[in-house]
């Protein structure tokens, strides 16, 4: 029997621990790392247009309508373009004003799967592969200059990192790692249309010991001006935001 469990009850009581709490106690994760442009044309480079920080604040429920074993994972999160050399948040990008991640909810729900696992000596990591592809909140009728398409498309890859003796002990929660890594679209206000090409985010975090252990204009800058993001909802609520969907909020189409 591996540490991270052989039936997909037991492997998703793993990754429970390892991306949040058994318990509902509220856990922080923080990230960091960089945003890259690409275009399809053999002439155009890859440019890192961006450094990217962040943090999720979740809280583990149990799905008692699902069954014993599936949960409801609470979240918001806020994260933050960067300058990619000063490291500075952006208040402006090309002349444009730059619109950060406020994603609030950021739900989801676990029902046992067969989490795909790899065991890296003392350590098992999880990963998580997901491609989306559904109708876009901006149709291009609709938003011209800030639309990429009808059809949303992105890959989000996570890997999430525990040690296997944690693993093995009975703590709700254990200490973890990760990466993040997801393929988008132009963001809608780099208004960049139709234009082939888009972004790449590439990141890495870990699990806080608490909100307390963000760094502190990360947490100066959400106490500023969105401060329920220092916690995780209290309650389900769907739909979930998105970078789209925040946008068309805060320009409703004519």
């Amino acid at each position: 029997m591996t540490t991270s469990g052989t039936t997909p009850a037991e492997q998703l009581r793993s990754l429970a621990r390892t991306r949040a709490s058994l318990d509902g106690e509220e856990v922080t994760y923080w990230w960091s790392g960089d945003v890259y442009s690409w275009s399809p044309s053999p002439d155009e480079p890859y440019r890192r247009v961006f450094g990217f920080e962040g943090v999720n604040v979740a809280r583990l429920a149990q799905d008692t309508e699902a069954g014993p074993d599936a949960y409801r994972l609470l979240t918001r999160e806020a994260a933050f373009y960067l300058d990619p050399t000063t490291r500075d948040i952006l208040e402006t990008w090309q002349d444009l004003p730059v619109v950060h991640v406020w994603n609030d909810p950021a739900n989801q729900q676990w029902r046992p799967f067969p989490v795909p696992t790899t065991e890296l000596g003392d350590q098992v990591c999880f990963s998580l592969e997901i491609p989306l592809a559904y109708p876009s909140p901006l149709p291009v009728a609709e938003y011209p200059e800030h639309s990429s398409g009808d059809t949303y498309k992105a890959l989000e890859l996570f890997q999430f990192f525990a040690d296997c003796a944690d693993l093995a002990g009975d703590a709700p929660s254990v200490p973890a790692t990760m990466s993040w890594t997801r393929m988008s679209p132009w963001l809608p206000w780099m208004a960049r249309g139709q234009r082939p090409g888009g972004l790449t985010y590439h990141c890495r975090g870990r699990k806080l010991s608490s909100y307390a252990e963000v760094p502190e204009r990360i947490r100066g800058h959400i106490a500023d001006h969105h401060p329920e993001f220092a916690h995780a909802p209290e309650h389900w609520s769907e739909p979930n935001e998105t970078s789209w969907t925040y946008w068309r909020k805060l320009h409703p189409p004519k």
